[in-house]
């Protein structure tokens, strides 16, 4: 018996949260970004940063797709591994059949699980990966995400060309693409838990308010996972989510601290992160594939190495549309993976329950 009284689920904790007791090693990370990204507040941290948003692609998917291969040669790299090494490659992104991922493993020659979870993927491929690696079914795993800006417009809004007026809710799509290398052995970040989210639609309809849309799932998942593992506020230096931007990390924030979770000076957004919006026209911040993934491989993945987070918790937020859904008038279900990851050594000791115990009931 477990402790969610199913028999066989011994790893399972709680509702939605998997354990990894083998504590799989994230042993290198590799970014790609577009121009725009690279003139922001953290440009000089990632890998490659293009000049233009073509990279000498004929379309903006292929570009797409040159992101994801330039992200992963550079994880593989910094590690001294080549791809005939990895056993699984992870990945998806926001087009439809997810073409950007699959045309970008073709030319690896690595076994492929294409996923699909919108903005969330980054979350979702590093939980599959820490899955696999765990249960012994792979030593090394390729966790990757990709967007692009004008790929994306050019699917759920406008054509770039039409140049459409913005909302002040609306968000920017990150070109960039993030990869990461999860293992049974390596130094490293180790990931220890992972919560998988629920879909939860809170009838907004509006594409040009994503935040909105997806701040109940983040928040959700955050409960969920604190009331699972019994860890506290104090037990994290930093929840992450990936991308509500500055509408949509507002409303999580002031649901989180309703529900008793008060995560003042440990919580931020990748999507607040990756731009400077004084100074970018890029309305409410960042959104996209490649928004948590490019932040969490560069930026916060340093923070852990440079030991300035001891345990980091990433919660991936994604909007569950399509084209299609929207032009028929349906509102939009939204997701938030989770997955915790901790600075090598030995597993921190709790520092105190969790004062919001319970509240994952908050959102149904």
């Amino acid at each position: 018996m477990t402790a969610t009284g199913k028999p066989g689920a011994r790893n399972r904790v709680g509702r939605q949260t998997l354990r990894f007791p083998s504590r799989p090693v994230i042993i290198s990370t590799g970014t790609a970004v577009g121009p725009r990204e690279g003139q922001g507040p953290l440009g000089t941290g990632f890998d490659v940063v293009k000049k233009d948003t073509l990279f000498g692609e004929k379309s903006w998917e292929h570009a797409e797709s040159h992101l994801l291969l330039e992200a992963a040669g550079a994880a593989v790299r910094k590690c001294g591994l080549t791809y005939a090494d990895l056993d699984l490659m992870f990945a998806g992104d926001l087009l439809n059949q997810i073409v950007a991922s699959s045309f970008a493993a073709r030319e690896l020659d690595v076994p492929f699980v294409g996923l699909y979870a919108a903005c969330s993927t980054m979350a979702e491929s590093l939980a599959l990966s820490a899955l696999f690696v765990d249960a012994g079914y792979a030593a090394r795993a390729l966790a990757c995400s990709s967007s692009h800006h004008d790929s994306a417009e050019r699917q759920y809004r406008y054509p770039t060309e039409f140049g459409a007026q913005r909302a002040p809710t609306s968000q920017w799509t990150v070109t960039g693409a993030g990869a990461a290398i999860v293992a049974a052995v390596g130094d490293g970040p180790v990931i220890t838990h992972a919560t998988l989210g629920r879909v939860l639609d809170f009838g907004i309809k509006d594409p040009n308010d994503m935040g909105s849309a997806m701040a109940p799932a983040a928040v959700q998942t955050i409960l969920q996972h604190f009331q699972d593992t019994g860890f506290g506020p104090r037990d994290y230096d930093l929840v992450a989510t990936g991308d509500l931007a500055e509408v949509g990390q507002s409303i999580a924030a002031l649901l989180l601290k309703e529900a008793g979770l008060d995560l003042a000076g440990r919580y931020t957004d990748c999507g607040l992160l990756i731009y400077d919006r004084s100074n970018q026209d890029v309305q409410a911040g960042g959104s996209g594939c490649g928004c948590s993934a490019v932040v969490f491989c560069a930026h916060l993945m340093r923070r852990l190495l440079n030991r300035e987070l001891g345990r980091l918790l990433l919660v991936s937020t994604g909007a569950l549309l399509s084209p299609t859904t929207y032009q028929q008038g349906d509102s939009i279900p939204c997701i938030a993976h989770a997955v915790t990851v901790e600075r090598a050594g030995p597993a921190p000791s709790p520092r105190g329950p969790c004062p919001a115990a319970g509240g994952g009931a908050m959102l149904r």
